[in-house]
């Protein structure tokens, strides 16, 4: 990545409940304390997902911390924000939400340059099989390492 990325927190919920399938980069309408907040990193994607109301993109559940020196003007943490795609995106992801199903989810947020973004995806949820399979996964690439590690000593 580039000198101007940086990436203030990662959905790992939605990796592991969610097939996903296609991505988009968003920016997102912030009042200014909630900026401030984003860059000391007190938000949470706790469920969160996003919905098309009206041809606009809005993104419900994601809660932003009141700004540590904020006054009477801080934001309000649990409120619905709107994300800002190109219209023919935003009509893309709606054909597909409602032709196949599927959902459409926040995965990072992060900064690039002075803008706060945002990647959503479009989604299929996984089924039980497949999450257990995950973790075995993840479970033998930790064994693995440990395994390795312990041959290098």
């Amino acid at each position: 990545m580039s000198d101007n990325f940086k990436l203030i927190q990662k959905n790992k919920k939605a990796y592991f409940n969610y097939e996903i399938l296609e991505e988009l980069e968003c920016g997102m309408a912030l009042q200014g304390t909630e900026v401030k907040s984003i860059r000391e990193g007190k938000c949470s994607f706790s469920d969160s997902y996003i919905v098309i109301k009206s041809g606009e993109l809005v993104l419900i559940g994601f809660l932003v911390q009141p700004y540590s020196h904020g006054n009477i003007f801080n934001h309000e943490p649990a409120r619905n924000r709107k994300l800002l795609a190109h219209r023919m995106e935003i009509k893309k992801f709606q054909r597909k939400v409602n032709e196949k199903g599927l959902t459409i989810v926040p995965l990072e947020i992060y900064l690039k340059g002075n803008l706060v973004k945002m990647k959503i995806a479009l989604a299929r949820g996984k089924n039980v099989r497949d999450k257990k399979e995950a973790i075995k996964e993840k479970d033998m690439k930790i064994d693995a390492r440990r395994q390795l590690k312990e041959m290098n000593y």
